[in-house]
């Protein structure tokens, strides 16, 4: 694989993060969409989304920064190319991040919450399956070994140096498996936001869709650096995905419970 794509002097373009600069600009340019569908102005969502996505970038640079100080002294040019680095913790706290900023900017312009999390998950899936794709090119959060057919075969040095690759071994493209299934999720939320019942549950079906690929795709995936839990029976992403499963529950739980006292209001 290709975890640079090409170089420009000294300065490297890594295949990461033109994947999933890629992956934003489609999933901003669907938002659009999606969020005249729900009803949403189209205009704060484009600024939702942004304020999400600078603030995520800031805490994984950040992070990177932190991780990686005795490097970037040797080599600053190192900073544009680390950034791209995908990594469970780097994930997690530039979601976090992201979703703190975007919920703040959606309470400040009094935006409905609930149709604004419908307009974003089809987006949300798209992006998250180009950016798999990217992890694929650059080995990043690279699977077990294996002996399929379809196996991948990383050989760059810096795919080692960068994300602890393995080189010269066969192993599972999950990081395909994960895009493939994330890219399904953000068809079947797509049909499924136009004739949704209430606003709500195309944001709950994306978390517990999402929990579910999150869970299943970790079977594939080398266990560095993921956390180990239940003596190995579960990593820290597989624990995540089980939030977000029991999230995307109680969230379509919520919705179904209080359509019902409204009906038991009227009748």
């Amino acid at each position: 694989m290709h975890p640079v794509l090409f170089h420009i002097g000294p300065l490297v373009i890594p295949a990461f993060g033109v994947m999933s600069a890629l992956g934003v600009v489609l999933g901003l340019v669907l938002a659009q969409r999606t969020a005249r569908i729900v009803g949403v102005s189209t205009g704060k969502v484009w600024n939702l989304c942004i304020v999400g996505l600078f603030s995520a970038v800031i805490v994984q640079r950040l992070l990177l920064l932190l991780m990686n100080w005795s490097d970037i002294r040797l080599h600053p040019q190192w900073m544009l190319a680390l950034s791209m680095i995908h990594h469970p913790l780097l994930t997690g706290a530039g979601a976090v991040a992201g979703v703190g900023a975007a919920a703040s900017y959606a309470r400040r312009k009094k935006m409905p919450l609930a149709a604004t999390a419908d307009a974003l998950a089809a987006p949300l899936s798209l992006g998250l399956a180009f950016e798999q794709l990217g992890a694929l090119l650059a080995g990043s959060g690279y699977g077990t070994e294996t002996g399929v057919r379809w196996a991948v075969t990383y050989t760059s040095v810096l795919a080692a140096r960068w994300s602890g690759t393995p080189l010269g071994i066969p192993l599972h493209p999950v990081q395909a498996y994960s895009a493939m299934a994330f890219l399904t999720l953000s068809l079947l939320l797509m049909v499924w936001l136009p004739v949704r019942r209430q606003q709500g549950d195309v944001a709950g079906l994306w978390l517990v869709g999402a929990g579910v690929a999150i869970f299943n795709t970790e079977f594939w995936r080398d266990a560095e650096g993921r956390g180990s839990l239940l003596g190995g029976a579960l990593d820290g992403p597989q624990v995540a995905a089980i939030l977000l499963v029991v999230a995307g529950a109680l969230v379509l739980l919520e919705r179904k419970g209080r359509d019902a006292r409204i009906e038991a209001q009227h009748g």
